[in-house]
């Protein structure tokens, strides 16, 4: 029996568990999931693929991020979506910001901050102000803001920000699908989003990216994000090993908003597969605080207002009256200003003093030149200095921590990287030591996503890590009974996201309840979703009738839970119950004193009275209440509950049980987020256009691109000695007219025609130039074609030659084995009488019959034969016709003798020439065993050996006489009898036999000969074995001797009696 710590790895948990993850690995083979790192001015993304962990997703221009922009290149006329047709082409990234300036009104950057926000939000107007082009209207199902877009007519639906941002998406899913390479697709991902996002904001996030074609598995948190990529490396103290957590804090600065985030980092020992144990890393987050203003637009929209401020003060510009608000309103001159400053502030971050220079900023004859110090823009954003330590002291005080307890600060985003902002940090920090750039500040975050998608997905085994998200926000439930508003908090901002709870509400009647989010910030609660029950009432009625319970004993509860996927509330079921206390029940023993009236004890007689049965009432309760009730329906995020109902009994004492019904209700998402299902299909059906207009635009530039170049390669072609000689000069000179032709239409009216007439003008080019180019190859593989064919014609006959050479000499063996057969003779043995021949062990035969080896079956049929002999002949032929008919013809005529159609007669002759080889090999492969062959004589030889020495020992009256001789000299006929032909040891037999025996049904000549080719073979096996062993030996004996005369020499200052002692030794 193994030992207990051996069998079990074989327990049947395991098994199950590897099979499962066998089958989820299999099935996800061309799976990869996507990390994206969603931030303000770029996007990130990291990609996880079978066999590459974590690979950042390159953007068209093989940067490592993608700026966050969109920019509709407009047509020459408006489009109206709901016509079909062309759209404007979709540019993005650096390429859409290089347009900004061209196209100031259908050019989008930096969408992030208007998710889920109002027109008359302040965000908002800050956007509008920096892009004054834009056209930000209100989009009236929602309240939400859109874009009117100048390349579409002015009654197109506008465009949500979740559409627009959608778009940026699908653009990431494409450059991530094309890293992943064929036969990969990207769906699932995981999103980073700030921390102070609310229910509407982390809805539009999902919905864009479900318009982009992307499944969201979670969403994390930036601050999370970060956490979960810096403990990927490392390992923390454990909690079970009484341990102390490490506490720590990222600060995230980006473009748009700050946020820190108080993050807990530990170890836990946790329970394994069987009885094995394991430790994991935790990641927890604690508190959290921010700033959604600040960041580096704030910090450069500090210096757009400085220019501007210096361009007015100019002397030609205060002559035209030019006030600040009239050049902000500007687009061209704002799209300037904007990519400008961004510049001015990244180098001010590594240098004290930048210039810029500005050419036709408003008008043509308006230039400046800028200079700023660090200095300078420190005193400019002065009033931003003080909100940047804000956010640390919130997310200490919602995590109950001071400074002190903090392990240290880890940095993160672009805009840290300012001078001004990381001595705000020392001296908010007070320990500059504590302050760590030990992650990438702006990969950090892109990488802890993508590592979290690769945790969720099956598909994929990383190191466990449980990282938990906090709800941030209190989470509250509404509802109204018996005419009163109720309110209960279920969730606090510290509650770990993918808690449960289970919450008691007092109704005993169908209602109505609400879910909402109360953030500190909003005008008014934030609604998340509306509950409605089903079969409450009902349910009620059965547990006050048929289980006894009263009204006040019920108990309503609904389990709810923050949702792992976006942070959200949700309600996954919902029961009512109560308590019933039934009669005890008695034994059999106890029973019959009843019925006979003695009763179980002295003082409880009492008189015979008709019991009803509880177990009776509670099998009626379970079989009168209708199925229907329980039957759960879910809108948008609701939860199911059992469609069958089911009264579920809990024995909790002797005499009482918990009898529990399950509540149907219908959960239904509110909030200013929702959009109704035809807006919905509209947008869908527009991004589809999109797609479309994009697909056929690229094929279009694609035919262009080739017209191009095929014009130019004519030029070539036309001075190709080899082309000329394959065509006349009347078919080259029409083929330059049209070529020419082809070029100046392209310069002209071609530039905007369709991609079919462009196509058109492809084709006819190519139908003049293709026949002459196959002539032009022709000529050149022509030869060496033939000169295959022929090969494989010399081939094919050489193969009917060796067929009709087997077939006759099988014919010639075949006759020689019937003669040797009729002419097989029998001898008779000869005994001598003796007293003890009733001794013998075995009875000797009184005749041996000599039998002839069965002839093999012939390898090739006349099927084959006649098959390869007409292929050859058929090949043969056509070659002599088609080679005198192109000998016929000019080099600037068609050719007849077409080297594809050469080669492939001179492929189906190798093939089959191939297949009759192939058949030969396999039918002489027993031939094959050599060392079966000598360890078979070796055997019988040993064995004859000592047969000899026994019977000597004994007596010698066999020797004497002559039929015993006899019978000695034909030993081996009886083994020939038994043993195939193709033994090889039965060959050596024959082949030493006397030419008595060959006289009597002996092999023929050629037989002979081939066994006696492997007999020869063994012997020469045997020789080239002996002579290795001779060598081993000899080399073995070399190295004996030198190694004693090497002792020898080293003893040789020794007296001379050693001495003598040891030179014998040496001789011995």
């Amino acid at each position: 029996m193994p030992p207990h710590g051996r069998r079990r790895l074989f327990s049947p948990a395991i098994v199950l568990s590897l099979l499962f993850l066998f089958i989820s690995t299999a099935s996800a083979v061309s799976s990869a999931v996507l990390g994206i790192d969603f931030g303000t001015e770029y996007l990130k993304a990291a990609l996880v693929k079978p066999g590459v962990p974590l690979d950042i997703v390159l953007a068209k221009d093989s940067k490592r991020k993608e700026t966050a922009a969109i920019a509709f290149k407009a047509l020459r006329s408006r489009v109206n979506s709901a016509e079909g047709g062309d759209f404007p082409e979709r540019i993005y990234g650096t390429d859409a910001v290089a347009l900004s300036a061209r196209f100031p009104k259908d050019v989008y950057t930096n969408l992030k901050p208007l998710l889920g926000l109002g027109l008359k939000s302040q965000t908002v107007s800050n956007y509008g102000s920096l892009r004054p082009e834009l056209q930000i209207v209100e989009w009236g199902e929602t309240g939400t803001v859109g874009f009117k877009s100048d390349s579409f007519v002015q009654d197109e639906e506008p465009y949500l920000v979740e559409e627009l941002l959608a778009m940026e998406l699908k653009n990431i899913k494409g450059n991530a699908e094309s890293l992943a390479g064929k036969g990969y697709s990207v769906e699932d991902v995981v999103i980073t989003v700030p921390s102070f996002y609310t229910v509407e904001e982390r809805r539009a996030v999902t919905m864009a990216a479900e318009l982009a074609g992307l499944r969201v598995l979670s969403l994390i948190s930036d601050g999370l994000a970060v956490g979960l990529n810096y403990a990927t490396s490392r390992t923390f103290p454990s909690i079970s090993e009484s341990g102390k957590p490490e506490i720590h804090l990222v600060y995230d600065m980006g473009a748009g908003s700050t946020t820190a985030t108080v993050l807990k980092f530990q170890g836990r020992t946790v329970k394994d597969v069987g009885r094995f144990n394991k430790t994991i890393q935790e990641v927890h987050v604690l508190g959290t605080g921010w700033d959604k203003s600040l960041g580096g637009d704030a910090l450069n929209a500090v210096i757009i207002d400085d220019i501007v401020s210096k361009f007015t003060q100019q002397p030609g510009v205060k002559k035209l009256g030019l006030k600040p608000e009239r050049v902000k309103s500007h687009g061209r001159t704002m799209a300037k200003l904007l990519k400008e400053s961004e510049r001015i502030r990244q180098v001010l971050s590594a240098n004290t003093e930048t210039s810029a220079n500005f050419e036709s900023l408003y008008s043509e004859d308006q230039n400046l030149k800028y200079k700023l110090s660090r200095t300078d823009f420190e005193e400019l954003a002065s009033e931003y200095l003080s909100r940047v330590q804000a956010p640390i002291l919130e997310a200490l005080d919602s995590a109950n921590l001071t400074l002190d307890d903090l392990n240290s600060v880890i940095l993160h985003g672009g805009a840290v990287r300012t001078p001004f902002v990381q001595k705000q940090l020392e001296a908010v920090i007070e320990d500059p030591n504590k302050i760590r750039t030990n992650v990438n500040s702006d990969e950090a975050a892109v990488f802890g996503a993508g590592f979290k998608a690769a945790a969720i997905s099956p598909s994929f085994r990383v190191k466990e890590i449980r990282a938990s998200d906090s709800a941030v926000y209190p989470i509250f439930a509404s509802w109204t009974t018996e005419g009163k508003n109720r309110q209960q908090k279920l969730f606090v901002p510290a509650s770990q996201v993918g808690a449960e709870k289970q919450v008691t509400l007092k109704a005993i009647a169908d209602f109505d309840f609400d879910l909402f989010q109360r953030a500190p910030a909003a005008p008014t609660d934030l609604a998340v979703s509306h509950i409605k029950t089903r079969n409450l009432t009902e349910s009620v009625k059965a547990l006050t009738s048929k289980a006894g319970c009263a009204a006040s004993d019920i108990s309503t509860i609904f389990a709810i839970r923050l949702n792992p996927r976006d942070g959200l509330p949700e309600v996954l079921s919902g029961s009512i119950s109560c308590v019933t206390t039934e009669p005890e029940k008695k034994g059999v023993v106890d029973g019959m004193k009843d019925f006979l009236g003695f009763g179980s004890k002295k003082d409880d007689q009492h008189p015979l009275q008709e019991e009803v049965d509880s177990s009776s009432t509670s099998s009626l309760i379970e079989s009168e209440t209708p199925t229907t009730v329980a039957t759960t329906e879910t809108r948008t995020s609701g939860s199911a509950t059992e469609s069958n109902t089911k009264v579920a009994e809990k024995t909790k004492a002797a005499n009482k049980r918990d009898v529990t019904i399950p509540i149907a209700f219908i959960s239904e998402a509110t909030g200013s987020s929702s959009i109704e299902p035809d807006s919905l299909a509209r947008i869908k059906k527009r991004l589809r256009a999109f797609d479309a207009s994009d697909r056929s635009r690229v094929l279009r530039e694609e035919t262009l691109n080739n017209l191009e170049s095929y014009t130019y390669r004519i030029r070539d072609i036309l001075e190709d000695e080899a082309f000329i000689a394959a065509s006349t000069l009347a078919q080259r000179e029409e083929i330059e007219d049209k070529s020419n032709d082809a070029s100046m239409w392209l310069y002209g009216d071609g530039a905007e025609a369709s991609r079919e007439a462009l196509k058109a003008r492809l084709d006819e080019l190519r139908g003049l130039v293709k026949p002459i180019q196959r002539r032009k190859d022709e000529a050149v593989k022509r030869p060496d074609a033939v000169k295959q064919l022929q090969d494989g014609i010399g081939q094919a006959k050489t193969m009917v030659s060796v067929i009709k050479q087997q077939q006759e000499a099988q014919s010639m063996a075949g006759s020689a084995s019937t003669a040797s057969a009729s002419q097989a003779t029998t001898v008779p043995s000869t005994s001598t009488s003796d007293d003890f021949s009733d001794l013998d062990d075995e009875p000797t035969p009184s005749s041996t019959k000599y039998t002839s080896p069965e002839m093999p079956a012939p390898i090739y049929s006349e099927a084959d034969l006649a098959a390869i002999v007409e292929k050859q002949e058929s090949a043969q032929s056509w070659l002599d016709a088609k080679s005198a008919e192109q000998g016929k013809l000019s080099p600037t005529d068609d050719p007849v003798l077409l080297s594809s159609e050469t080669l492939a007669r001179a492929k189906e002759l190798n093939e089959m020439v191939n297949n009759l080889l192939m058949k030969q090999i396999k039918a002489t492969k027993p031939r094959k065993a050599k060392a079966s062959t000598k360890t078979t004589k070796t055997k019988s030889t040993s064995s004859s050996n000592s047969e000899t020495d026994s019977g000597s020992s004994k007596t010698t009256e066999a020797e004497s006489s002559s039929a015993a001789s006899t019978e000695g000299e034909f030993s081996p006929a009886p083994a020939v009898e038994t043993e195939k032909p193709t033994d090889v040891a039965g060959a050596g037999d024959w082949a030493t036999a006397s030419d008595s025996q060959r006289d009597q049904g002996m092999p023929t000549l050629e037989e002979e000969m081939e066994m006696r080719r492997i007999q020869q073979e063994i012997d020469e096996q045997l020789a080239a074995e002996k002579s290795s062993i001779v060598a081993k030996n000899r080399a073995a004996n070399t190295r004996k001797e030198k190694k004693a005369k090497t002792t020898a020499k080293a003893k040789t200052k020794g007296k001379g009696k050693e001495k003598a002692k040891k030179e014998e030794h040496g001789e011995l």
